[in-house]
């Protein structure tokens, strides 16, 4: 019995190693510049290495880092953590069918579901011989190990080398800014676009550098709940 187990657990690390690999190069890279960008204010690679294995939030991790450094505002923090992250909301409802018929590992795949496992739990074709709940745990633990070890390579590497890297903290900016502009060239979406800009510059002004993160992200779901009519009439123009 025990053997027959043991087979069934190691096929579905072999069907799952296959989908995450793709993820491999990205999380270790991503997951390195974080920790890297961690250390250079000042952190141990403890910190990359604790907060990727219990956040496990890239998006959040990295302003994390203005959290630790900045004034102490809990409810600040949540309220930013929870809109930044609030697509998960949307994730989870699409696969609570799937997850409510596994044992005991959907807990670990509910906590562990990111944007990519998403991806790879709803386009991957499971081979019938593959225990499906297996398969789902090995794709969500191998993406998450992936990013605990780039986070903790960067931190580590990072307390080991001096380095003046004055204006780093601007890294973030540009990289949403690159997947901005890809985001516009690919779908083309120039209302939500539009709003992207428009909104958080307005709460910018309104409210002050230290508090408009939060006034823009509200802003910007009410605006999409009011214009919902006429962004599905520019969809199905696309």
């Amino acid at each position: 019995m025990n053997l027959q187990r043991n087979k069934q657990i190691l096929n579905a690390l072999k069907a799952a190693i296959p989908y995450t690999i793709p993820i491999l190069a990205s999380f270790l890279f991503l997951g390195f510049t974080y920790g890297f960008y961690m250390s250079q204010f000042g952190f141990s690679f403890l910190y990359p290495l604790f907060m990727s294995m219990f956040i496990y939030a890239g998006s959040v991790e990295f302003l994390t880092v203005q959290f630790l450094l900045g004034t102490f505002d809990p409810l600040k923090a949540f309220l930013l953590a929870f809109m930044v992250n609030a697509r998960h909301l949307f994730y989870g409802i699409s696969l609570l069918d799937r997850f409510k018929k596994l044992d005991h590992k959907k807990y670990y795949l509910i906590y562990g579901l990111c944007d990519e496992t998403f991806s790879i739990h709803v386009s991957a074709k499971i081979p019938s011989e593959v225990d499906e709940s297996w398969f789902l745990f090995f794709v969500t633990l191998l993406n998450q190990i992936y990013w605990v070890l780039g986070a903790s390579l960067g931190g580590l590497f990072g307390n080991m080398v001096q380095i003046n890297l004055k204006g780093l903290d601007f890294v973030l900016t540009a990289l949403f800014v690159v997947i901005f502009v890809e985001q516009i060239l690919t779908h083309k979406k120039y209302i939500v676009s539009g709003l992207g800009i428009l909104l958080p510059t307005l709460c910018l002004f309104i409210f002050g550098k230290n508090n408009f993160m939060i006034y823009a992200m509200l802003s910007i779901v009410i605006a999409l709940f009011l214009l919902k009519p006429i962004l599905q009439k520019e969809n199905s123009n696309v």
